[in-house]
């Protein structure tokens, strides 16, 4: 079974006023990391200070929107950490079953 982007976004972001709070904050956000690359860039014509202001405003939008949706789980932090969580439980069961596998092939070798 595929993973299907489009059909994630269209599952979590039903209802209309997560898909409001989504559009000014993913404005928000762009605006956010434009004037911070900006700011980085030793443009003084941009305020740090107002920068993280507006990501994190961003941000807790992306929230709320969710909050009303009742599926906080699907916001993208939640996904990435789950997403790495897997790969690195998958990732020390493979190691461990390849030790257990050196070890039988060790303790065979040996009796």
């Amino acid at each position: 079974m595929s993973f299907s982007f489009v059909k994630a976004v269209k599952n979590t972001h039903r209802h209309p006023l997560n898909k409001l709070f989504h559009l000014v904050g993913l404005t928000l956000y762009a605006f956010a990391l434009f004037s911070l690359i900006s700011y980085l860039a030793n443009d003084q014509n941009q305020n740090l200070i107002l920068s993280l202001a507006l990501w994190l405003t961003a941000i807790n939008l992306f929230i709320t929107g969710h909050m009303i949706e009742d599926n906080v789980r699907a916001i993208t932090a939640v996904i990435v950490f789950k997403y790495i969580r897997s790969k690195l439980y998958k990732n020390q069961k493979e190691i461990r079953i390849s030790n257990n596998n050196r070890h039988h092939l060790i303790h065979s070798v040996t009796k």
